[in-house]
Order: structure tokens, then C-alpha cells, then sequence
């Protein structure tokens, strides 16, 4: 066989070929395209970690009865790109009102709610229009519903106000008892002289008066 080989070129390349094709079938085969395997557990960069501080557009709406996550719209839910802030995010958000500062959770998606930009619920669409666009500072307190995603600083933080407020509080007053008489104290009630009983005379009996 070797022989029969050596003897023709054009066998030579046929076999050459043959082989590279195999190597190249065998290469795709058990080498598989990184991207397409990555770990579960590889942390996206594109997105805020939790604690970021970012400067998001915030816009309002007021139409809709169910969120994209399947729970009723309400006051503090807010929708945005997931792809920067996935459904069951939480974020701290301060505006230049202070009516509107607070936590939000992200609840709701939109097609025109992409990139950095928060589009808040509200009840009353006057207000909605009357709050317009506007820039405000967002402070992602946890990514998605992964509570490990969590910043446990601002939890902390949030532990300790409230432990403080505790703590300002006055203590209630304490029922007054009445204090135990000391050894050799007497009573002004028990030392008050007690009066006589007033006595009534007798009348003497006369012999005019008696019976006869």
C-alpha cells in the first residue's frame, strides 16, 4: 500500500487532503465556541453592580393595570432597560423633588424604556405629564431578585436608623406605686385624736311618776 502510494502524486495529495479534513472535522467537533459555553456564574460588566451610583433620565407613566413581571401597577414601581437593571431590581432614587425620592423596584419593561433611563408609575396622569424628563441619581441597592446581589451596607444603614429612631424615643413613664411606710412613721390618719361619743343624760325618775 505504501508503495502504490509513493509511486503517484496525485494519490499523495488525495491522502494529504483526506487527512487534513479529518483534522479539521475533529478540531470542530471537541473545540466549541467560548462564548457560546460561558460559566453561569460570569458576572456581566455591563451591568451596575450592586451600591453603583448612576445618573439615570427618569420619565412617568400612568396607563397599564399589569406590570411585565405579572404583578398590578402601584406607587413605587418603576420600569427600565433590562438589560442595565433587570426585573426585581431595587433602587434608591433622589430627584430634585423630594416628593418622588425613595425605593423603587423594578417591575415593568417598555419598548421606549431602553438605556439609561427609569420610567416611574404614577396614579394620576396630570402628574405624570407634569413630570416630564428629568435627570436624577439612582443607587442600585440590588440587581435583580438575587438578595446575595444586595449591598448589605445600605441594609445595615437602614437597620441602624431605624435602632436609632428606637432609641430617641422617651421611655414611657412608669406607674406611680404608693412608697412603703418607713420604720417608726406614723400615719396622720391613725394620729388624729378620736373624739368621745357624745353620752346622753339621764333623766331621774320621780315617785310622782310611777304607777300606783
Amino acid at each position: 500500500m505504501q508503495y502504490v502510494i509513493s509511486r503517484s502524486l496525485g494519490r499523495k495529495l488525495g491522502v494529504m487532503c483526506l487527512a487534513c479534513m479529518t483534522f479539521v472535522l475533529l478540531y470542530e467537533v471537541v473545540m466549541f465556541d467560548s462564548r457560546d459555553a460561558a460559566p453561569e456564574n460570569m458576572v456581566d460588566p455591563t451591568l451596575p453592580a450592586a451600591g453603583a451610583r448612576l445618573v439615570f433620565n427618569a420619565t412617568a407613566y400612568c396607563k397599564g393595570t399589569t406590570t411585565a413581571s405579572g404583578v398590578g401597577v402601584r406607587t413605587g414601581i418603576a420600569a427600565s432597560d433590562p438589560s442595565i437593571l433587570p426585573v426585581g431590581s431595587v433602587v434608591n432614587i433622589s430627584t430634585d423633588d423630594a416628593k418622588y425620592n425613595g425605593v423603587y423596584t423594578i417591575m415593568d419593561t417598555g419598548p421606549r424604556v431602553q438605556g439609561r433611563i427609569l420610567d416611574l408609575y404614577m396614579w394620576s396622569c396630570h402628574e405624570a405629564l407634569a413630570f416630564g424628563r428629568r435627570p436624577v441619581e439612582i443607587m442600585v441597592l440590588r440587581l435583580g431578585w438575587n438578595p446575595r446581589d444586595s449591598t448589605p451596607s445600605v441594609v445595615e444603614r437602614l437597620f441602624r436608623r431605624r435602632e436609632a429612631v428606637r432609641a430617641t424615643r422617651p421611655p414611657a413613664a412608669p406607674e406611680s406605686l404608693p412608697e412603703p411606710a418607713e420604720a417608726g412613721a406614723v400615719d396622720p390618719a391613725a394620729a388624729a385624736p378620736i373624739e368621745p361619743a357624745l353620752q346622753v343624760p339621764e333623766v331621774p325618775v320621780t315617785p310622782s311618776d310611777e304607777d300606783p
